[in-house]
């Protein structure tokens, strides 16, 4: 598989490997836990303890995945014009991106999504900037919605969710239950995952091995090496909120493990950019530089930062020491991500524009040279697993390759009656690019057709997939049928009259203005421009068969190779009519079924 779309296996690799991951980490704090001396055992039962953690751990992290895709098939589809709409106000930009990571609860989409903008010039990196900010603020949703003690709840909403997935009548019912289902297991995993680990609440060892993460530098290596083998900063941050359920951690320590999280989770981020345009790498950069100044601006200052939140934060009246702890803590440590976050967002968002200079100075522009292969330029396996935004890139890809047989087209009918070889051969290599390009959209599109897809996103799949078909469908007609004529006409010293070149360039002006149409209807989803095209049909063939009639009255003039003359000529006529029946057939897949039936 070439370009930017890597194997399916490496989208399975996050989720699946997940839970294994988180339960291996969590085996070793346990066999760490046993190897500590013995003393205040009190008869502990590590292996049922072990297992009732990782089964909890592994239900937290099913239930997270569950919400996380039931939410983006439920909203995914405005997710990109949410974006698509930003203006220049920074504000608006981290506001907006602040509620699509809320919704779609993963920062590397967003992140993903804003790489595309910047790659075709739709957002500038200082308002990409603004969004990044946003996002990180986005991630903290999920801690605020673990730290409600509800887990008593957790089956009930488990049930609802099920009831809503077997007898819902239509997608978006069956998507609000698996939702729902999803924030059940999540309640439920945390819940088992805390009652887990209640009986180290009087275990010495343990209780003397987490007070050494309370150590600032001790806890944010850890939180990011945990977060960073994840991939998720709100997995780590569930995972700390059970430990404070029970008491095991004081606030200073979560605030430590939290401010590693937010580190940890810029490797995602990192591992997107790997073999990305210098956008892409730009993006990565600012998101890393934002989460580690901002950790070295306030690890100095924990104490008084936990005193800060412990002060915003609701308090449990009567109790004292562990329950205490276990009472007040979770709620503090994800009010303490949630303000760090917010924090550096309104501390940076000023300095967006400095902060773009500075991701431009470190990743520079390559200097230019000779491009030997094209690339696919949008489409990026990270949004497969977001359906409705990866179709969005693939109509972006068909709009770069329609770019390209764009290039052919425009330059065809000069080559053709009055060029030389070589630029009929410059027009010709053009159209193996389209081929790598449509190769690369068909199997992109391949890969999101394996995905749990609407009925509204199989629609626009087949359509795109019949879009891509016909735009190479032009590119060939262009490279072996009308450059063949080209080279017929200088092997055989065919000169077609400056009358008959005015009809043929008249005709083909109009045959590519449809075509534009019809890959803009496609790229922008625009019916208008694809109502337009089809409309256009009246025209096309009345100059068709002016074009024809011209013809006839030429081909009895008295002319050298005038058989010859004609019989090229009429050849061109009928590829320029074949390129506008595909034009149409483009035209038409963007527009409703029913508009189709009309305009047929």
């Amino acid at each position: 598989m070439t370009g930017n779309v890597r194997p399916v296996c490496r989208l399975k690799l996050t989720r699946t490997w997940l839970v294994i991951i988180a339960g291996i980490l969590t085996g070793l704090v346990f066999t760490s836990a046993m190897a500590l001396p013995a003393e205040n055992d009190a008869g502990l039962d590590w292996w049922n303890m072990g297992m009732t953690l990782m089964g909890g751990l592994a239900l937290f992290l099913f239930g997270m995945d569950q919400m996380a895709e039931a939410l983006k098939r439920v909203a995914g589809d405005s997710m990109k014009r949410i974006l698509a709409r930003l203006t220049t106000s920074r504000f608006k930009g981290l506001l907006t991106g602040a509620f699509v990571t809320s919704i779609i609860q993963s920062s590397s989409v967003t992140t993903v999504m804003l790489v595309g903008f910047v790659t075709a010039n739709l957002m500038s990196l200082s308002q990409a900037i603004g969004v990044i900010l946003g996002a990180d603020i986005g991630t903290t949703v999920t801690a605020q919605i673990v730290a409600f003690k509800v887990t008593k709840y957790a089956l009930l909403l488990v049930t609802i969710g099920f009831l809503l997935i077997f007898t819902g009548k239509n997608e978006n019912t069956k998507q609000y239950g698996n939702l729902i289902m999803g924030l059940g297991l999540i309640f439920f995993g945390l819940g088992t995952m805390s009652d887990a680990m209640h009986p180290l609440r009087n275990y010495e060892p343990f209780i003397e091995l987490m007070q050494n993460v309370s150590r600032p530098v001790i806890g944010i290596l850890l939180g990011t090496f945990f977060t960073g083998l994840i991939q998720s900063s709100s997995a780590a941050i569930g995972v700390v909120i059970a430990l404070a359920m029970q008491g095991l951690i004081t606030l200073e320590a979560g605030i430590a493990l939290s401010l590693g999280a937010n580190i940890g989770t810029c490797v995602t981020a990192g591992l997107a950019a790997i073999g990305k345009p210098r956008e892409a790498v730009r993006v990565a950069v600012a998101h890393v530089t934002f989460k580690v100044v901002g950790v070295l601006l306030i690890v100095g200052f924990i104490p008084p930062f936990a005193e800060l939140v412990r002060a915003v934060s609701p308090t449990a009246a009567g109790l004292t020491g562990v329950e205490k702890l276990a009472a007040e803590t979770p709620r503090q440590i994800a009010n303490a991500h949630t303000i760090f976050n917010v924090g550096i967002g309104f501390l940076f968002l000023p300095a967006a524009a400095l902060f773009a200079r500075f991701c431009e100075w470190v990743v520079p522009d390559k200097p230019l040279e000779e491009v030997t292969v094209i690339t696919a330029k949008y489409l990026d396996e990270e949004l497969i697993s977001t359906p409705s935004l990866a179709l969005d890139r693939a109509r972006l890809e068909i709009g770069h390759m329609g770019e390209r047989v764009m290039e052919m087209l425009q330059g065809i009918m000069s080559a053709i009656t009055t060029g030389d070889r070589d630029t009929l051969r410059d027009i010709a290599r053009i159209d193996d690019e389209v081929d790598i390009l449509h190769g690369h959209i068909v199997t992109y599109l391949g890969l999101i057709s394996r995905k749990a897809l609407t009925e509204e996103q199989t629609r626009v799949l087949v359509n795109l997939m019949a879009a891509a078909n016909d735009l190479e469908n032009i590119g060939d007609i262009i490279e072996t049928d009308m450059v063949h004529l080209g080279n017929e006409r200088i092997e055989k010293e065919v000169r077609i009259s400056s009358e008959t070149q005015h009809v043929l360039h008249r005709l083909h002006e109009i045959v590519s203005t449809t075509t534009e149409l019809a890959i803009d209807a496609v790229m922008e989803d625009d019916e208008r421009s694809a109502q337009e095209v089809i409309a256009m049909k009246g025209d096309i063939n009345r100059l068709m068969d002016s074009a024809a009639m011209h013809e006839a009255k030429r081909l009895v003039a008295e002319e050298p190779n005038r058989l010859a003359a004609y019989t090229l000529e009429i050849d061109v006529i009928e590829k320029l009519k074949r390129i506008y029946y595909f034009a149409k057939r483009i035209a038409k897949a963007v527009m409703p079924e029913t508009s189709v039936d009309h305009a047929a």
